[in-house]
């Protein structure tokens, strides 16, 4: 079993303040690259002095120029959580489940195929690609015999989807994927059931996990 590695910062409270400092002031837009300092230094204090750091490589994706072609923005933000090392939740959250926000993912370097799936939809969200063409997507791996959390993304409400999956640097799209049995979706705005014929199945935040990750991303953000 792997040990959480969390760590202790041993960074002063000074310390963290300078570093909270100089994340926010290479900040220059508003929304999620604008994070509060408190928030910086609770992270720092929480996951050592590598936070800000991590949060400011985050933050160049967030803010990098003018928005690319759409499956350029897909490219970045796949790549760049699939870097971020796999824990398992009682490893890494010593809980069953838990559906981490992004800033919790970027600052412990850790995460699950649900982190994975969250942190990309965010960072896709502010890069501005339409709400309507992501959903993340609960699926059963039919090799693995697990469940498994997936981002995908419909370039046309009809496409044929394309799959970003911690499991493969490729973006394939599900045609392809044939081990990936959906069971259902969600994004901002709704659930859809996947098996026997899609259906809407309501509001998002009947998903517990769902709801509590915006609440507390909502404390995150707050000044």
């Amino acid at each position: 079993m792997r040990k959480p590695h969390f760590q202790v910062s041993c960074v002063t409270g000074s310390g963290i303040a300078l570093l909270a400092g100089m994340l926010i002031a290479i900040g220059a837009h508003a929304g999620l690259d604008d994070l509060p300092a408190r928030l910086i230094e609770a992270m720092t204090r929480k996951f050592g002095p590598e936070v800000p750091q991590r949060l400011a490589s985050w933050q160049r994706v967030l803010r990098q120029g003018a928005e690319g072609s759409e499956q350029r923005e897909l490219q970045l933000a796949n790549r760049y959580f699939n870097a971020i090392p796999y824990f398992r939740d009682a490893d890494h959250w010593m809980v069953s489940d838990y559906w981490a926000s992004p800033v919790e993912t970027v600052s412990s370097h850790g995460g699950d195929c649900e982190d994975y799936a969250i942190g990309k939809y965010f960072t896709l969200k502010e890069r501005r690609i339409p709400l309507d063409k992501l959903r993340i997507t609960y699926v059963r791996h039919l090799a693995l015999k697990e469940s498994h959390m997936v981002l995908v993304y419909y370039p046309t409400p009809d496409a044929d989807p394309l799959v970003l999956d911690n499991l493969t640097g490729d973006i394939q799209p599900a045609s392809r994927r044939t081990e990936l049995a959906p069971v259902y979706s969600f994004n901002d705005e709704d659930v859809r059931g996947m098996e026997g014929g899609e259906r809407n199945l309501g509001s998002p935040r009947q998903i517990r996990l769902w709801s509590g990750l915006l609440n507390r991303m909502e404390r995150e953000y707050r000044p």
